[in-house]
């Protein structure tokens, strides 16, 4: 049996729409050849969720967007995504949209249900949620940053508008003059230490000997002082050990009554004696003191003398 041309272009033309119907479907994220479960969720902001964004659950890829597109007037958005996946949720489990990249990209997520007691079947709808994730806390994070940058630029701003005002014409030439001045400052300290280098290579073979002179002098100096300090240690050394027995022969002379001080000090009759004639003599000045012609007679034409009688108002 013969196929005729109009068979054969017949079968083309219609295996180049099959083509073009599931090359259209692939595109979008659909796969003719799977049986994939489809689910729904609505939400009133999808933040930049589109076609072939990719359906994970913990993170695995299980899935992809179909269609997003309006569901009423009010605005709100119809997400229809597919799950080639066996895996079973529950149908409490959220469809959340959350930040895949770091460039904006949007991806959605399916947050299992816990302990379900129902699961989930094709054409089910899910409980919608909207999460920034780690993008939205890095982003919550920066705007405080960049509002200080912004204080600190404005800060800079102002301090460089205030250096530009300083830096006019009339202070720039007194910098440059003043830079001038320090070059040739410069110029002539380092002629000066050219001049101070050629001088100290001249007389180095001088200056060497008068180190080596110097250090000998400090060291004979050194030692000098050494035997100056020796000899006048031992010197008092010697004066005190000539005191310190000395000492101690006056202090056994005292100790064993020898001359007047160990006398004084271990004979008790010599303080009796000197005891008894501090008083006698004490007796003896205040009868002179009561009693003043008993001591001093005066007689114009002279008299004689009188023999001592003992007193009987003396003091005894």
């Amino acid at each position: 049996m013969r196929i005729t041309k109009e068979v054969k272009a017949a079968l083309i033309i219609l295996s180049a729409i099959a083509l073009l119907i599931f090359g259209y479907h692939f595109l979008k994220g659909n796969n003719l050849l799977t049986n994939d479960k489809v689910f729904y969720a609505y939400y009133d902001n999808v933040a930049g969720l589109d076609n072939a964004s990719v359906v994970t659950i913990n993170g695995f890829h299980v899935g992809k967007i179909q269609d997003v597109e309006f569901a009423d007037a009010s605005g709100k958005l119809k997400v229809t995504f597919n799950i080639d996946s066996d895996f079973k949720f529950g149908t409490k489990s959220k469809a959340q949209i959350y930040s895949a990249s770091l460039i904006g990209g949007k991806a959605l997520a399916i947050i299992p249900e816990k302990n379900p007691t129902a699961f989930a079947e094709s054409g089910a709808t899910l409980l919608s949620d909207v999460d920034e994730g780690m993008i939205g806390d890095l982003t919550s994070k920066i705007d405080p940053i960049s509002s200080k940058l912004e204080r600190v630029l404005t800060k800079v701003d102002t301090t460089l508008t205030g250096i530009n005002r300083l830096l006019n014409t009339e202070n720039t030439n007194l910098i440059s003059k003043s830079l001038a001045d320090l070059s040739v400052t410069l110029n002539s300290f380092k002629s000066t230490s050219a001049r101070m280098n050629n001088m100290i290579a001249y007389n180095e073979d001088n200056l060497n000997t008068t180190l080596i002179n110097f250090k000998n002098a400090s060291a004979n100096m050194d030692q000098f002082s050494k035997e100056l300090a020796e000899a006048e240690v031992k010197e008092i050394t010697d004066r005190l050990n000539k005191v310190s027995a000395d000492v101690a022969a006056i202090t056994n002379k005292v100790n064993n009554g020898q001359g007047t001080a160990g006398k004084f000090i271990n004979d008790p009759k010599v303080y009796d004696n000197i005891d008894r004639a501090t008083k006698q003599l004490d007796q003896l000045l205040q009868d002179m003191k009561l009693n003043p012609k008993r001591y001093v007679h005066f007689s114009v034409f002279g008299k004689k003398n009188k023999d001592y009688a003992k007193p009987k108002d003396s003091l005894k």
